[in-house]
């Protein structure tokens, strides 16, 4: 079956930062569609010889790993990694990034803050010039929902941006709930002009589990356009 442009792009994209993976590397393993591509490359690498291990950033990326039969391994058995490949929603020139969009946020984050580098994969149309343009997922407990919500738009508001965070709604119309069991506020911005003010801001509410900014984690983009491949950062 024939890709689209994009996922030709994003395939790509993820075929040149699997080059970075070497025989007796922990890897974390992201999640989307993107991320997607990564592992389908690796478990071919893996039939070939590759000696590797994986840490799954999501239940999903667990299942198609262990269908291709890439080795896999928990941040309580490694708890230290070598490298992160993972998708965004979107990232800026200072290689900060929104995701979330997938709904694994909270574990994409704790597996990149694992590793000695994070290499992000990415078609195009993610870079952006100020970030703001994907909504901003929020991810919260369960526990007192609409008591955290108020204080996430207080927040927002605060800091001069639109304050009307949306309850998530899975397939099935019923509230979406992450692989940890929490639900997600997406926030559309529209236009982030204080990252980091945001990011520490939404850290200080209770109730808030984790939130879609990656700030200080990327050390490289690897993004592809429609005949090119530009790595952006350390490579």
């Amino acid at each position: 079956m024939s890709l689209s442009p994009q996922d030709e792009a994003k395939r790509r994209a993820a075929a040149r930062a699997a080059e970075y993976v070497v025989d007796g590397m922990r890897v974390g393993l992201g999640t989307g569609s993107t991320a997607a591509f990564l592992v389908e490359i690796l478990g071919a690498r893996v039939r070939e010889g590759l000696k590797m291990v994986g840490v799954p950033t999501s239940e999903a990326t667990r299942a198609q790993a262990a269908r291709l039969n890439i080795p896999l391994s928990t941040l309580d058995e490694t708890p230290e990694l070598d490298l992160t490949i993972d998708g965004a929603d979107e990232f800026d020139s200072a290689l900060r990034l929104i995701k979330g969009g997938g709904g694994a946020l909270l574990r994409e984050k704790i597996v990149a803050t694992a590793s000695a580098r994070m290499v992000v994969i990415a078609d195009r149309s993610k870079q952006v010039a100020m970030l703001g343009r994907f909504p901003l997922p929020v991810e919260v407990d369960r526990f007192g929902l609409e008591s955290t919500r108020r204080q996430i738009a207080r927040a927002l508001g605060e800091l001069g941006l639109p304050a009307a965070p949306a309850l998530r709604a899975g397939r099935d119309g019923h509230v979406f709930v992450t692989d940890g069991g929490h639900a997600i506020f997406d926030c559309a911005l529209g236009a982030i002009p204080r990252p980091e003010a945001l990011a520490a801001r939404l850290c200080a509410i209770p109730g808030v589990v984790e939130h879609g900014l990656f700030i200080g984690l990327a050390t490289s983009v690897v993004v592809a356009g429609p005949t090119e491949i530009e790595t952006l950062g350390a490579s």
